[in-house]
């Protein structure tokens, strides 16, 4: 098998490879956060809600990985490197009740998006705050970000502010303008069905 058809393997259904090395999507909104400003939030149907400071983030176990990334717009990027912090551990340090089923991000620019409880679970979900051994740079969510490497882009919610766990689904930014809550790429769901 040749590199080209081992590449093409991993390039979902309707994707291409990226020209550029790296796009960048977003509402138009770049927020700087000063690092001593920055916190996460973390709420909702959890027993033990807590709010982090970048010192308390930077104090969790961290992890490397290297993902692929897909964006609805139908472009991929193979092969990107995030540093940063297990989801599995924040959920491990607030203990979403058993009725969570959902996660509300909110970022700091206003964009929202939804997500499965279920879909939070991989070991190559992360908060990261590294993009190829850089710190995460602004055009591409920094100071951190979300990483759902399995579900389309639009989920991987950048310049991330609030997580709250919620029993109810609720509606984000791009699935109130129509976009499929459950968003995956190899099955092309990028729209509700009517």
């Amino acid at each position: 098998m040749t590199e080209d058809s081992d590449n093409a393997s991993r390039v979902p259904p309707g994707q291409h490879l990226a020209k550029e090395k790296f796009p960048v999507l977003d509402l138009g909104i770049r927020p700087e956060i000063p690092l001593a400003d920055w916190r996460l939030s973390i709420s909702g149907s959890v027993e033990n809600p807590q709010t982090l400071t970048w010192t308390d983030f930077q104090a969790l176990p961290r992890v490397q990985t290297v993902s692929d990334f897909h964006c609805v717009t139908t472009w991929t990027v193979l092969d990107a490197g995030w540093d940063g912090v297990r989801f599995s551990e924040l959920l491990d340090r607030v203990r979403p009740r058993p009725e969570a089923r959902f996660a509300f991000f909110t970022s700091y620019d206003g964009y929202t998006t939804n997500v499965p409880f279920a879909s939070l679970l991989g070991e190559d979900v992360l908060l990261a705050d590294t993009l190829n051994g850089e710190s995460m740079p602004v055009r591409h969510g920094g100071p951190v970000r979300v990483v759902i490497p399995q579900l389309y882009a639009w989920k991987s919610a950048k310049f991330i502010k609030t997580i709250e766990f919620l029993a109810e689904d609720q509606p984000g930014y791009w699935e109130k303008r129509g976009y499929s809550d459950s968003a995956d790429p190899w099955k092309e769901e990028r729209f509700r069905e009517s």
